[in-house]
């Protein structure tokens, strides 16, 4: 038996090294205070719907890092979020095409000043349905002639003889979408410049469905969306004059993927980047959170324009580096 001394210095040294253990196990389950445990605050975001799927990725592991900070992400579509930023009503809004002349002017009505951001790559894509057999491919003159306004093309056969007789269902974004005017401007070749007889919506998964469940229907959207639900769509490759090209991470990193590959952005409003949880997203968003945009579908960028944008936020250096006009086809 143990003299009693000697048995209690054990019990002692014992508990100490039960608590050491207990403090350790805390520390690795996150029961310590991480890093900016007191950051808080409440993060309004709007925009496209093309955008949502990664800066929805970002605020939920922003989120598990700074549980006092809401991040609320809504889709109002790029031309909608605009709306929203310019009369001040979102720290920051996501969009699928840089900011227009009119969107900057009713920022400045507002007080407003704005940080321009560029987060990803994407390739808009056009599909049909897994049934359809005959088309692989489609010329930027064929999509012309079927999306421009007034156009006679009501049946598959009136693209290219041979193709069924059947009537052709059109699907694609609203035209408050950043999408719809891209793809506008770069097929059409005019932004907003469309045919309106087609199934729309601002909710791009709405698109899927419509051309999942229509043997005849033709569309285009984001390319994270086909990647999404890549079993149930078939992809059409775009003949813009040097052979037909389908949309891939690699196609459009290379800009061999023309006309339809674009920058996605975020705009940052000046007066919110000065908030520490805004401060905070935003280096989550481009360092970190950079690496969650392959994970969603989308193209990521070089290291290097994450850098730039980086610094750019940093600085705050204000404004758009496009001058204000919109789309604009084939920036690299």
């Amino acid at each position: 038996m143990l003299p009693l001394k000697l048995f209690r210095r054990r019990e002692a040294l014992l508990l100490l090294c039960v608590l050491g253990l207990t403090l350790l196990a805390l520390a690795c389950s996150g029961g310590t205070s991480p890093p900016n445990a007191g950051l808080k605050g409440i993060i309004s975001i709007d925009g496209s719907s093309s955008v949502y799927p990664i800066t929805e990725a970002v605020a939920e592991e922003f989120g598990k890092l700074h549980r006092d900070v809401k991040v609320t992400v809504g889709i109002s579509g790029t031309g909608g979020g605009f709306k929203k930023f310019g009369s001040g009503e979102t720290d920051i809004t996501d969009a699928s095409r840089p900011i227009s002349a009119s969107e900057v002017a009713l920022a400045d009505k507002n007080g407003i000043q704005f940080i321009e951001l560029p987060v990803a790559y994407d390739g808009l894509s056009v599909m049909v349905n897994p049934q359809n057999n005959w088309v692989t491919s489609l010329t930027t003159a064929e999509l012309k002639e079927i999306w421009k306004p007034e156009s006679k093309i009501a049946r598959w056969s009136d693209i290219r003889p041979g193709w069924p007789d059947k009537k052709l269902v059109l699907v694609g974004p609203d035209t408050d979408s950043g999408t719809f005017d891209y793809f506008t401007a770069a097929i059409v070749g005019k932004e907003k410049s469309s045919r309106a007889d087609y199934t729309w919506s601002s909710d791009d998964n709405v698109l899927v469905e419509a051309i999942a469940g229509e043997r005849y229907a033709l569309g285009y959207f984001g390319y994270a969306f086909y990647a999404e639900n890549a079993r149930r769509l078939k992809l059409v490759a775009i003949d813009a004059g040097k052979g037909p090209i389908l949309p891939s991470p690699e196609t459009v990193r290379d800009g061999i993927y023309q006309p339809l590959s674009r920058p996605l952005f975020i705009y940052v409003k000046t007066a919110s980047a000065g908030r520490p949880e805004v401060q905070e997203f935003i280096k989550f968003y481009l360092t970190a959170g950079a690496s969650l945009v392959s994970q969603v579908g989308y193209i990521a960028l070089p290291q290097r324009a994450y850098d730039l944008a980086l610094g750019r936020f940093e600085k705050r250096i204000p404004g758009s580096l496009f001058g204000g006009h919109g789309s604009q086809v084939g920036v690299p």
